[in-house]
């Protein structure tokens, strides 16, 4: 009996401890981690000893002192954050009250003893240490990074846990009548809604972050698809010009040929042709901002080795802002032209777009030889940085009411866009 007892204060021990580092946001090297381990077994032998020397009455006693505290200092080392070390431990030691509130629902079901309680603890210790580390440690961890007065509302609740158990259990003997697990519901039910809380509050914290970083790459792609399309436009700008002054280029020519400079005039029509050309914008159809994005991806496709089969018949105005049906295509054209030209044999890729009854069509078809993974009828990768176009497209398309599909068909990538 003595031995099971141990054990399992050996294992609430570590249990508590190994969360209470999990909880705070430390930067983990071997240095550290082999410091962590050093303090863990220093507290255990220390509260091995105590037991020999004073018998376990003492050690719930001193449990604070011998325990918590030295782990507080040991993890400020780690941190150098006095508050939310403090805090937590103090969740550690709420979540270590999971294995004792488990064991008295098994009690009062089906038998009430010591044995029972610490047999049970010791079996639920490690699923639900790695339930704890697997999906609450990182929500608590985050929070380590808020705002002082942020963290200090976290820590209310736990700390009022801490200092009801100790008031309640250890050091007096008010919760010793009843039916331990009736006597216990409420601590449990707070227990569960806290960290149900603090996973639903990191989860909205998350998303508010991703939607923040989401926003900044929007912007730069805008900037970036702006400042693009203005150099197309000074660059047609240029060509036009070249066109008006083409009777000084003439006459520059004229005046080479009759004094026999006849290499010097033909270089001179290559400058002036290789201007005009790098300046030229086709003119696919009437809306300008659309002729310039596909004039622009046309080029770069090109010097790529693939082409692009455009078709479009689109007005000059259309039911879209040219901020968004910039990025909307910019986006397209460029998760088209990368997976295109990231093969071997860069093949094709084809355009159509048009208006029709004031909604916005659009369809980009290009070559895929790769497995796509869809969520949702979505594509999606774990590439870092990758995905984010997928989902500025379908940010927008959302916003004006309009429909998006990705699929895949015959080896085909295709996007189809209304809006």
């Amino acid at each position: 009996m003595n031995l099971l007892y141990v054990t399992n204060g050996a294992a609430v021990g570590i249990f508590g401890m190994v969360l209470s580092g999990a909880f705070c946001d430390i930067h983990w090297t071997k240095e550290k981690r082999e410091f962590l381990v050093g303090s863990i077994f220093v507290l255990l032998a220390i509260q091995g000893v105590m037991y020999l020397l004073a018998g376990a009455a003492t050690i719930r006693y001193l449990y604070p002192v011998i325990t918590h505290v030295p782990m507080c200092i040991a993890l400020y080392i780690l941190t150098k954050k006095r508050l939310w070390t403090v805090i937590s431990v103090l969740t550690a030691y709420l979540c270590c009250q999971l294995r004792r509130w488990v064991a008295l629902f098994i009690m009062a079901v089906f038998v009430n003893s010591e044995t029972v309680q610490n047999v049970t603890e010791l079996i639920v210790t490690l699923p639900l240490l790695f339930l704890l580390l697997r999906f609450v440690a990182p929500s608590v961890r985050a929070i380590s990074n808020y705002p002082v007065s942020i963290q200090l509302q976290f820590g209310l609740i736990p700390a009022l846990g801490y200092g009801f158990d100790y008031l309640t259990r250890v050091y007096t003997d008010l919760l010793s009548e009843g039916i331990p697990a009736a006597v216990e519901f409420m601590p449990f039910v707070c227990c569960i809604a806290y960290l149900v809380f603090v996973l639903r509050t990191s989860e909205e914290e998350r998303k508010k972050n991703e939607l923040e970083q989401m926003q900044s790459c929007l912007n730069l792609q805008i900037s970036q698809a702006v400042h693009e399309i203005e150099a197309l436009r000074e660059s047609q700008k240029d060509a036009s010009t070249y066109r008006h002054d083409l009777r000084h280029h003439m006459q520059h020519l004229l005046s080479c040929i009759e004094n026999g400079k006849i290499e010097q005039a033909e270089g001179y029509i290559h400058e002036v042709c290789a201007q005009i050309e790098a300046g030229r914008v086709k003119n696919y159809c009437e809306n300008e901002m659309v002729n310039l994005i596909f004039s622009s991806f046309a080029g770069r496709a090109e010097s790529a080795g693939a082409t692009m089969n455009i078709k479009a018949v689109v007005p000059y105005i259309l039911p879209v802002s040219e901020t968004d049906l910039c990025v909307l295509l910019s986006n397209a054209l460029e998760n088209a032209l990368h997976a295109c030209t990231a093969q071997e044999q860069k093949g094709t890729i084809d355009i159509l777009a048009y208006e029709k009854n004031g909604r916005f069509f659009f369809q980009v078809t290009n070559p895929c030889r790769k497995e796509v993974v869809f969520e949702n009828g979505v594509p999606v990768t774990d590439r870092p940085g990758h995905g984010i176009g997928v989902r500025s497209i379908c940010a927008i398309v959302d916003r004006y009411g309009g429909m998006y599909s990705f699929l895949v068909e015959d080896n085909k990538f295709i996007l189809r866009v209304s809006l």
